[in-house]
């Protein structure tokens, strides 16, 4: 796999030695140091608050909201294969800042 170009939030990426597709949550600002955070996307799942399905061209699935991992794409290989449309970013953005809502 190759390093391609700029990290955007919504970008749907293939993750060397990861086994699922991973979706960047982090903001573009915070991805230009070429860190991200993302959560997988898994094919089975059951929807719920924290897992919300998605699909595009590329992908389909469910975004494991819970499951936010920082990855250091400096070091590993990827590439994207797909992009989630504005709304989906957004109920996912809002799933993930959820988590860290007091009480």
């Amino acid at each position: 796999m190759v390093v391609q170009g700029d990290l955007h939030q919504g970008d749907v990426l293939e993750v060397e030695r990861i086994k699922y597709p991973v979706l960047i949550v982090s903001k573009n600002f915070f991805n230009s140091s070429g860190e991200i955070i993302g959560c997988p996307i898994y094919e089975d799942s059951t929807e719920s608050p924290l897992h919300i399905a998605i699909k595009t061209n590329e992908v389909q699935g469910y975004v494991q909201c819970e499951k936010l991992a920082l990855l250091d794409l400096s070091v590993r290989g990827y590439r994207k294969i797909d992009r989630l449309f504005i709304n989906d970013i957004m109920n996912i953005t809002d799933a993930v800042q959820g988590l860290f809502d007091y009480i």
